[in-house]
């Protein structure tokens, strides 16, 4: 049986605790054998855009993703061949003309709040989570860390949550929950949904090399 890395999904609403799940389950795991790819850095390039037209963009609908760029550098990354990940600067609401390159994993976190929406990006997946949080847990994190982290203020937050990001997760985030493998309730706290997920990588790690 040919090795190959695990790919894993992770997806989950705005401020669920997606991104601190698949922080925790990296610390489970020697450094060198984990790589995220973080689907917020595959936003689309606007560079022909205005500001703007720029400004205009709607960040939480699936059209807003480069997902053949992110499909073309999940395949490679299970070719055993490097990428170079795209940085997204939202400053000027465009990717960077920098990059993060990655060298290939045992194991592939791809982790954002659409990434179980493109039935191709499932299909490359051997384990597919949601992070379940309430609403009301989930605005509060989102004004916490735009206030705080983006310099937004909070009657923006609201306002954008309330026209954008809510009606955008009621149509294309949550009925991806129905695609998961796991679904983990309030994210990051969740200790004991978290370490079950590092048994089940470990022991398709284990069963991998023992057939290789």
């Amino acid at each position: 049986m040919d090795r190959k890395p695990i790919i894993i999904g992770v997806a989950g609403g705005s401020g669920s605790g997606k991104t601190t799940v698949a922080r925790e389950i990296c610390r489970s795991f020697p450094e060198q054998s984990v790589a995220v790819l973080e689907q917020d850095a595959y936003y689309k390039a606007q560079d022909e855009k205005s500001m703007e037209e720029r400004l205009l963009t709607n960040y939480d609908h699936p059209f807003a993703f480069d997902n053949d760029l992110l499909i073309e550098h999940v395949q490679n990354l299970l070719r055993f061949k490097s990428i170079e990940k795209p940085i997204y600067d939202y400053t000027v609401h465009t990717r960077s003309d920098k990059i993060i390159p990655v060298e290939p994993k045992d194991v592939i976190i791809l982790e954002g709040f659409l990434i179980l929406e493109d039935e191709r990006l499932r299909n490359l997946m051997d384990i597919k989570v949601f992070v379940d949080t309430d609403s009301d847990i989930r605005i509060v994190r989102r004004i916490l860390r735009d206030t705080e982290e983006r310099g937004r203020t909070v009657q923006s937050v609201i306002d954008q949550y309330l026209n954008v990001v809510r009606p955008m997760h009621l149509q294309f985030v949550e009925p991806t929950k129905r695609y998961a493998d796991i679904i983990i309730p309030e994210g990051g706290q969740n200790l004991v949904a978290i370490d079950l997920m590092v048994t089940k990588i470990r022991s398709v790690l284990e069963s991998v090399d023992s057939f290789s």
